[in-house]
């Protein structure tokens, strides 16, 4: 049922405490993780022209670092994995590559905000993957530990 398991990640602590559960379900069913991470053009578009090259060149890095503890972690828990870092608008890209790759089921990580924050916070990664796909996702609730 789960061959792909796609973990799309920013390099946030709370990534880490979806990946456990992502880590448990392709352990259990030899399944491949995808780790994934998306630059958001947005970012360093809106930056002024002098930092945009040098803005783009930190955010490249920050995620291929991202996507490399995901695969440290798959590679110690003995899980297949296989990385990628893409450049765009994240919902779109993560939405993209699970079509792309033939994605059994998304797991991310989301706030579990409430009241305020929850309205201020509406147009959330996760939020929009899940209003925007048919596929299975796992979305786990980060906790500040």
């Amino acid at each position: 049922m789960y061959d792909d398991v796609l973990v799309p990640t920013d390099g946030s602590d709370g990534t880490m405490q979806a990946l456990e559960h992502a880590l448990d379900i392709a352990s259990t069913r030899d399944a491949t993780i995808h780790a994934l991470s998306v630059m958001d053009r947005r970012l360093y578009l809106a930056a002024g022209d002098e930092q945009k090259a040098e803005l783009k060149e930190t955010m490249k890095a920050d995620a291929q670092s991202a996507v490399e503890r995901i695969a440290e972690a798959a590679d110690e828990a003995g899980v297949d994995f296989t990385t990628a870092v893409r450049d765009g608008i994240p919902y779109r890209e993560i939405l993209e590559y699970a079509d792309d790759n033939g994605v059994d089921l998304v797991v991310m990580g989301t706030h579990g905000r409430s009241g305020r924050d929850k309205l201020a916070n509406l147009g959330s990664v996760t939020e929009r993957v899940v209003e925007n796909t048919d596929k299975p996702i796992l979305v786990v609730r980060m906790t500040d530990e």
